[in-house]
């Protein structure tokens, strides 16, 4: 019989199903007794051989099991994820008066974590106290601090941790590894300094965690210390440090160095292209994220959720629709069209891209409409002025149980702005104010007082300022949330410019001056046969300066015939003569690109999209039958005929 028994454990190693079965057979065939102690080894073989139904099926006919047997049924189930049955397994032991062994324990605390049953794995805690195993045994001691991190008891894991009196780079990886993905990163960064002071020597993920909690912080002087010591180790071409690398030059602002440590991959897997692309989005490089996507899908490297929905994020930075489109239909094919980062990134491309019917399409297609895609969907009307249904998708959320948050607040009130719904933008303002699970921000403040301005309501926004109470809670309250944005003083400086108080006007661009806060330039940019053309306001830098300012005074005098009368209380600087007012509102940025586009392309092309910098909105121009332009000018919307036909509405 000791023969057979050599037979299973090599039909184990070589993984000879056939001959497993066969085997089995033959034990059963000899009694009960040769079961008892050949059992084990034909669970080990059906485990080996992926056959797990197999192995339980054989456990259950054994008369008498030993705690190796419930060990291995109970560690293979939780290994191929099949943690309930494990907990069933478990439990049954448990019946039958079987002891649990620091293998069990090791085991089992991943399956609570994984089935989420804090109580029972805080049960099965109190038990391997009573049994001695919880500080005693190094693994044990790991999986209580891992269990307890994944619940964010990183209180209770600290306190496992510190009664270990030999810790172990399992056990303190396992703390560190907890630390950084709760946000803990300074404690994080602490175990590990006590880790290499007790001269425990750190494991690729170990350093990986430790790098992420690096990038979390901004502390690129330990980050790079970090990288030095993955270098010594012999880890740098692990894909869990390479990723971590990545991670952690990008979060530090580092775009340079993590470029150089991609350059320097042998392989680059799916998760390190992700990071990698993922980090150039986050660092305002789109362009090269779009780049390094298609080397991507050169490589045969197929994206994965996270990559679609960041090169799509690229994709809406760049105004580039043609690549996004391409991207969709990635997505379609890859099947994760439905996945609602994807689709709310869908949303955000088609909005600022000027097709709201396509990011209605997007939206109703989702699988599962949760708060991420709502906003998207409401801030898509905002940018492209279609308040009401802003609005209707708004009642929607309510009614179906969803909880607006902060988010939802901002792109409700966008619309609003954006469409001209003064009433209603206030009454939502007024429901923020009285919602105390919501916090007012900057962006809050500014809109409401942006919508005012933009509603022709400019006497209240300056009287609401001029209040000097209720001025100076609105400054407090910037200065609590942002006290280095200079956004929101720029746009009470335009205010106060826009009603005529100069005076004012000095003393807040004082202010911005003594807290060194700078303003953007206002910049927008188009583009034209797959060349971007970038324009601010007055601009005479561009080659074609001379075309661009004749087409754009042909197209002034043509609207002027159609009734246009410039309105210089838009001009929010202090001039003087009437001409130079107007000078300023002919010169803007995306009127030049604009006249740009319309004398490099003529009638080309069915629609110019515009994009600028401060606000996030296209002026998108449709050319209906190569004759008819709708045109954006000073708030204004101007229809025109290039030939034959009567003039439109202004």
């Amino acid at each position: 019989m000791n023969f057979c028994y050599s037979l299973i454990a090599q039909c184990a190693h070589t993984k000879s199903l056939t001959t497993l079965r066969a085997l089995h057979c033959h034990v059963i065939k000899s009694g009960s007794s040769y079961l008892t102690f050949g059992g084990h080894k034909l669970i080990h073989g059906y485990i080996k051989c992926g056959r797990l139904d197999d192995a339980r099926k054989l456990f259950d006919e054994m008369p008498n099991r030993h705690i190796v047997t419930w060990n291995s049924m109970i560690s293979s189930h939780v290994s191929h994820g099949r943690s309930r049955e494990a907990l069933d397994l478990y439990g049954s032991m448990l019946v039958e008066g079987v002891l649990p062994d620091a293998y069990t324990f090791s085991a089992i605390f991943k399956a609570f974590a994984e089935m989420g049953v804090l109580r029972h794995g805080q049960r099965a805690h109190g038990l391997a106290v009573v049994l001695g195993l919880e500080v005693l045994d190094g693994f044990v001691a790991s999986a209580i601090v891992d269990m307890y991190a994944k619940f964010g008891r990183m209180r209770d894991a600290g306190l496992v941790f510190q009664r270990v009196s030999d810790k172990d780079v399992v056990l303190c990886t396992a703390l560190i590894v907890g630390y950084s993905q709760d946000g803990f990163n300074g404690e994080a960064l602490e175990v590990f300094e006590d880790m290499v002071g007790r001269g425990v020597k750190a494991n690729e993920y170990t350093l990986a965690s430790v790098l992420i909690s690096c990038g979390n912080l901004g502390d690129l002087v330990i980050g790079q210390l970090i990288h030095g010591l993955v270098v010594k180790s012999g880890l740098e071409s692990v894909v869990a440090s390479q990723t971590s690398l990545l991670t952690m030059y990008s979060k530090c602002g580092m775009v340079e160095d993590s470029m150089k440590v991609f350059n320097h991959l042998a392989y680059a897997s799916q998760v390190t292209w992700t990071s990698f692309i993922v980090g150039l989005v986050q660092n305002g490089r789109e362009e090269v994220a779009v780049s390094i996507f298609r080397e991507m899908l050169r490589c045969s490297m197929s994206p994965n959720p996270f990559t679609l929905s960041s090169i799509l994020q690229a994709c809406s930075s760049l105004a580039m629709l043609e690549v996004g489109e391409q991207v969709h239909a990635i997505t379609l094919k890859t099947g994760v069209g439905g996945n609602k980062y994807v689709g709310a990134a869908l949303i955000n491309l088609y909005g600022k891209c000027g097709y709201i019917d396509k990011a209605r399409c997007v939206f109703e297609a989702m699988m599962e409409l949760d708060l991420v895609s709502f906003n998207s969907m409401i801030y898509a009307y905002s940018q492209n002025g279609f308040g009401q249904e802003a609005l209707q998708l708004f009642e929607r959320i309510k009614k179906l149980g969803h909880e607006p948050n902060g988010m939802t607040f901002m792109s409700i009130l966008l619309a609003c702005k954006n469409a001209g719904l003064v009433e209603e933008g206030c009454q939502i303002f007024s429901s923020i104010r009285n919602n105390h699970n919501i916090e007012l921000t900057k962006d809050h403040f500014a809109c409401m007082i942006d919508l005012l301005g933009r509603s022709k309501r400019v006497e209240e926004a300056a009287k609401l300022i001029e209040e000097v109470e209720m001025a100076e809670k609105v400054l407090k309250k910037i200065h609590e949330i942002a006290p280095g944005d200079g956004g929101t003083h720029v746009l009470l400086t335009n205010l106060y410019a826009s009603a005529g108080k100069w005076n004012q006007v000095i003393e807040m661009k004082s202010t911005i001056r003594d807290l060194k806060l700078k303003k953007s330039p206002a910049m927008s940019w188009v583009d034209v046969d797959r060349e971007v053309h970038t324009f601010m306001a007055g601009d005479f830098s561009h080659p074609r300066a001379h075309e661009i300012f004749n087409t754009l005074h042909d197209l002034v005098e043509k609207v002027k015939i159609l009734g246009y009368n410039p309105d210089t209380r838009f001009v929010l600087q202090h001039l003087d003569d009437d001409e130079k007012k107007l000078s300023s509102l002919y010169y803007h940025s995306e009127k030049l690109a604009i006249a740009f586009a319309l004398w490099k392309t003529g009638s080309r092309r069915t629609s110019i999209r515009i994009f600028k910098n401060l606000r996030e909105e296209f002026v998108l121009v449709k050319i209906i039958g190569e004759s008819q332009l709708k045109l954006l000018i000073d708030k204004t919307v101007v229809t025109i005929w290039f030939d034959e036909g009567p003039a439109c509405s202004v």
